[in-house]
């Protein structure tokens, strides 16, 4: 079946993160975000996609030049629509949708109380550009402090639980969101295998 061809959000799977930010007065800032990647695996680098007007987050990581990005499990889907809407700037949306503050350990502005990992970045660059005459923007963060929760990460092989983590996932379809979390199928194969003398090259990266 061929569908249009902007739905390609209604059939990859999506992760759910709230970003938090603070405005130059200091106001509390948090909102849903799904159109986000890690920028290869050697890279300390997160990317995210979002529209370049209308923002408070945008405009935000703009002037302040960070933002955390929390990563919640199913627990915490009641709080994406209200941090979702549009209020005011001067509106504190942890209040609004009744979420707690977690302080941060690198950066000023606090992450989301209750998640099951946190990702605290430094703006790196922006790349800003219209298509079809609107704005948007490709926002680059370099991780300078990540955190997951002790119950759920294995300290052994940098393996985590998601079936007790459940990170909120979301798929859409013509009405709204669907909320979903990831099921683990007990399948692993290395990164060596990808390489002809089955020696992973980033192998040292990841000892201590």
């Amino acid at each position: 079946m061929q569908i249009k061809n902007f739905k390609r959000e209604s059939i990859i799977p999506l992760p759910v993160t709230f970003i938090s930010t603070l405005s130059p007065d200091g106001v509390r800032n948090v909102a849903p975000y799904s159109c986000l990647m890690p920028i290869l695996r050697p890279f300390d680098l997160i990317c995210v996609a979002t529209a370049g007007v209308m923002r408070d987050t945008f405009d935000n990581m703009k002037t302040k030049e960070e933002f955390v990005i929390s990563l919640p499990g199913m627990d915490l889907a009641g709080s994406v629509m209200p941090t979702a809407k549009f209020v005011p700037p001067e509106v504190n949306e942890y209040e609004l949708a009744g979420l707690d503050e977690k302080s941060s350990q690198k950066i000023e502005t606090p992450g989301v109380d209750g998640c099951y990992a946190w990702m605290e970045c430094k703006l790196h660059k922006i790349i800003a550009d219209e298509y079809d005459n609107f704005p948007y923007a490709l926002v680059m963060g370099k991780v300078v402090h990540l955190e997951v929760r002790d119950d759920i990460y294995n300290v052994e092989d940098g393996s985590w639980d998601v079936e007790k983590a459940q990170p909120l996932m979301m798929t859409e379809s013509n009405q709204g969101m669907h909320f979903c979390t990831v099921k683990d199928m007990g399948w692993f194969e290395p990164y060596g295998a990808m390489f002809p003398n089955g020696k992973d090259p980033l192998a040292g990266m990841y000892e201590d």
